[in-house]
């Protein structure tokens, strides 16, 4: 198996090259029970993160960052883009995703409690890694919906072409992978 190093704060990692396709393959950055690179993805986001009234993610990579970011902020509340909707949910705002680490096409929702807490608010969109950017616009016209400002929109990593993009603020870049595991510049 071939592997990408990445460096985040003081949690060095080697990611696992996973296959895609026959010709393109990502590193996998995965922070679920990994709490120092957690504390260490927080800790640098925030050093990056503009002025915020509440952090928004999407279902699921994204909550031990944001949970972290929050603790380490001092910050009581942040919101969740669900995949799917729950009966304590009070009603529910719902978007269309397509992502490239998912195989169909899913839904993202918010419930309209969060919603009303983000009228008005100043919001922060924060997730692990920004590939093709679908999950971060889901997530962007949820929080539009609901009245919210987007003040910034952050990740850990910026795979590929979102890289590219002036619009997010990111720890680093990661590429994609041809087959064989050489990076695609």
């Amino acid at each position: 198996m071939n592997y990408y190093p990445v460096k985040i704060g003081r949690a060095e990692r080697d990611l696992p090259l996973c296959p895609l396709n026959d010709e393109l393959s990502i590193a996998a950055f995965v922070v679920f029970g990994d709490y120092e690179l957690t504390v260490e993805c927080a800790s640098e986001l925030l050093k990056l993160a503009p002025e915020h009234d509440y952090l928004v993610t999407a279902e699921a990579k994204g909550i031990p960052i944001i949970h972290e970011m929050a603790r380490q902020n001092g910050e009581k509340r942040y919101m969740l883009a669900r995949k799917n909707p729950k009966l304590y949910m009070t009603g529910v705002f719902e978007v269309t995703v397509r992502s490239i680490t998912t195989a169909k096409e899913q839904k993202l929702y918010l419930d309209k409690a969060d919603a009303e807490l983000m009228k008005g608010k100043r919001i922060l969109i924060v997730d692990d890694v920004i590939s093709t950017g679908e999950s971060l616009r889901a997530i962007e016209e949820l929080v539009l919906a609901a009245g919210g400002e987007i003040v910034g929109k952050m990740a850990v990593l910026a795979e590929g072409d979102a890289a590219d993009r002036d619009d997010i603020i990111f720890l680093d870049k990661l590429p994609l992978f041809k087959a064989d595991g050489t990076p695609i510049s």
